[in-house]
């Protein structure tokens, strides 16, 4: 079929903002602020402003933001982290970047976030911090994580790189660890026109330490005070992101709309959807569904006309690069079971009701 649902395509979006985005280049290339600087400035003010945290942080992608985070921390060889088995990689990247070891566990089988009573269970002298993750833009258990980091001394840091804009008991995340990171690739909810990420924090000290890694180690040119990186996020990007921020609402209002109609319309018995407890206000970065047949699922709605996606098919614990910390299959169950039989159906806020309307009526008829 000529006229494919994908299941993302950003091209109708950027023709929305294509006019002022462009206009917003001419800024940019105007002033050669093409790393760093005003544009990125810009974005990093309106951004603390949306969170509704005291400081952003601009830099160049959104694993960067999580190696930063540990090393703004104090995390350091020897030092363990809690992250969730089943996340995106990056999240396991940031720990191990900064020479600490990721520490996995299972998650909730209904909402598929980090099971807070999984977490103690964990720790051990060299835990020194719990990553959470607000996995495809739904909410963990905020209350639950951080009242255990609180109980054993242990930093929170809010992995938000799929939920710009996801709230928790009516309170936009990003504002309640001790910081949150976030990344802007092009494919997110607020995606930048090129790789890019950010933090978000109310502790100056560590807005102090991170400007200062991301720029050679430096607050003052050509002297360098630690040994830092060149993790600059670039004045296109942060450009774009300022123009996109505008729609950012909007956008995931649609999304809203359209998952609604996803939970409500799709009754095939063989589809399960993640679970949102009455807290959660999720942003729809990703509509994941499990099925017994994955594979099949995925085949059927191809020949309808449909890409669907897999996110995530092998978890943390099982990949190849974490072989060293000896996990292995049946540790994580609740995970496992997610990964071997997850697929992401079309979610993006473009989606006509027609074209959700065909989804619905392929995945009812599997």
């Amino acid at each position: 079929m000529n006229n494919k649902i994908g299941c993302l395509d950003l091209k109708g979006q950027h023709e929305q903002v294509k006019k002022e985005i462009f206009e917003a280049f001419e800024k940019v290339y105007e002033k050669t602020a093409f790393s760093g600087g005003p544009f990125v400035e810009e974005f990093e003010k309106k951004f603390a402003g949306y969170i509704g945290s005291n400081y952003a942080i601009g830099v160049s992608n959104g694993t960067i933001a999580l190696h930063l985070a540990m090393l703004a921390l104090g995390i350091k060889e020897g030092d363990e982290v809690i992250i969730p088995a089943n996340t995106f990689i990056a999240t396991a990247w940031g720990v191990s970047h900064a020479n600490a070891t990721p520490v996995f566990v299972d998650c909730d089988k209904d909402t598929w976030e980090i099971d807070a009573t999984k977490i103690e269970a964990a720790i051990t002298s060299k835990t020194k911090a719990v990553i959470g993750v607000h996995l495809y833009g739904q909410p963990f258990d905020v209350d639950a994580v951080k009242a255990i980091c609180d109980k054993h001394n242990l930093f929170l840091v809010e992995d938000a790189a799929q939920a710009q804009g996801t709230r928790y008991k009516g309170k936009t995340v990003g504002v309640f660890g001790e910081m949150a990171c976030y990344s802007f690739y092009p494919g997110k909810n607020l995606g930048a026109c090129g790789e890019a990420g950010g933090l978000t924090t109310n502790n100056e000290a560590y807005v102090k330490k991170i400007q200062s890694l991301r720029n050679h180690g430096s607050t003052v040119r050509y002297y360098h005070d630690e040994i830092g990186y060149n993790y600059r996020m670039g004045g296109l990007e942060g450009a774009s992101l300022s123009v996109k921020l505008n729609y950012l609402e909007g956008w995931n209002n649609r999304r809203r709309e359209i998952s609604k109609m996803y939970q409500k319309q799709i009754t095939n018995p063989k589809i399960k959807m993640q679970q949102t407890p009455e807290w959660a206000d999720g942003i729809y970065h990703l509509f994941v569904i499990t099925t017994p047949e994955k594979e099949l699922f995925v085949k059927h709605l191809d020949e309808h006309g449909i890409s669907a996606a897999y996110h995530y098919p092998v978890p943390c614990h099982l990949q190849k690069a974490y072989a060293h910390l000896n996990y292995k299959a049946g540790d994580f169950p609740n995970a496992e079971y997610l990964a071997a039989h997850c697929v992401s159906l079309p979610m993006y806020a473009e989606l006509t009701n027609e074209q959700v309307e065909i989804v619905i009526k392929a995945v009812n008829s599997f």
